[in-house]
Parts: structure tokens; sequence; C-alpha cells
């Protein structure tokens, strides 16, 4: 298995997979209120069955490069994770998306790990474009996307229902020129 650095402070990204479904149980556990504020993934993960369920999901989307998830751990605690949700290598289209409990957030962990699963969708697997969807009351999650160099498609009205109510979807998204553009700028372009 391999483990990518995301800062100085021990925080990696890694594959998440089926055989850590009692970690992840316990992760969305901890973070279930914070993270069903505008992610659907505490409704469904609620046991272990569940749990393991969803991560093999994701375990038969990388078998059939359709799919990808990973964690973000801080130390040995997994705090949060990036997928792309959809991944259609034939039409170079790509959805991404992101968790994180409340002890990481604010420290740029998402934005770094996003970062690295786009450039591998880019750079390795020919992704031409890359989506990034957001309810638009997630101003954290919005601010992700500009700072990943996302343009801002348009938002889907009332278009997500959640939990009783209808909600404003936002689209992202970023362009493998753009994306490619955006690597060779310098810092704090």
């Amino acid at each position: 298995m391999y483990a990518i650095s995301l800062d100085d402070d021990g925080a990696e990204l890694r594959p998440l997979e089926p055989w850590r479904a009692d970690e992840f149980l316990a992760h969305i556990d901890r973070g279930r209120e914070y993270i069903g504020r505008y992610v659907g993934l505490p409704d469904i993960v609620t046991d272990l069955a569940s749990s393991r369920a969803y991560l093999q999901s994701y375990a038969d989307k990388t078998a059939t490069d359709t799919g990808r998830i990973h964690g973000i751990w801080v130390g040995d605690k997994l705090v949060g994770g990036v997928i792309l949700r959809v991944m259609d290598v034939p039409q170079g289209n790509a959805e991404a998306g992101c968790w994180l409990e409340p002890s990481a957030a604010g420290r740029g962990l998402v934005t770094r790990a996003v970062r690295l699963l786009i450039d591998w969708a880019v750079e390795e697997r020919g992704i031409h474009r890359v989506e990034w969807h957001v309810s638009a009351a997630n101003a954290a999650s919005i601010a992700v996307a500009r700072r990943l160099g996302m343009t801002k498609d348009g938002v889907l009205r009332e278009s997500y229902a959640y939990r009783g109510e209808r909600h404003d979807m936002e689209v992202w998204s970023v362009l493998a020129p753009e994306w490619r553009a955006g690597k060779q700028a310098p810092q704090g372009s």
C-alpha cells in the first residue's frame, strides 16, 4: 500500500479499502453530524455492513476504472476522504468530491488531497474535465473549488433533494489545459 504526504504534520492520503470498514465507520460516527450537513455519506454508512458495502462499491469502481476513493489520515486516525465519484475515461470526464470530520477542518488537507487526485486523473488517466458539485450553502467546499482553479459553470436550482429539503447545487469544473497551466503558474498566482 502507498501513502502520500499531505503536510509536515503527518497527514497522508492513502487508498481507502473494504478491509478498513471498521475504521471508516468509526470515522463517520465521529463526524456524522458535521459531514452530514451537505454530504449524504452519513445516511449511507450507518453500520459495519453498510460501511463495508460502500467501500466495496469503490473497490469495484477502482477495478473497472470508473472511480476512486482515498482516505485522509492524520497520524493513525482517518479524518476524511476524497473521491472520484464518477470517472468516464473514454469520455474524459470525472466528478471529484470530499468530506472531512471537524477535527481536521481548516488545515488545507482536502485541497491538497483533491489536487493530487485531479492531477492523477488528468495526467495518468487522460481525464479532460473534472467537475465539483457542491451545495450553494457549502462555503468551505466552494472555497476548495476556487483554490483548485475551477470555474463555476452554473447553479442547478433546487436540484438536490436532501433530508426533506431541496437545495441549489453549484457545478464547478476544471479542464485539463487549465489544470496544466495552473500547475505552471508561479506560487501565489
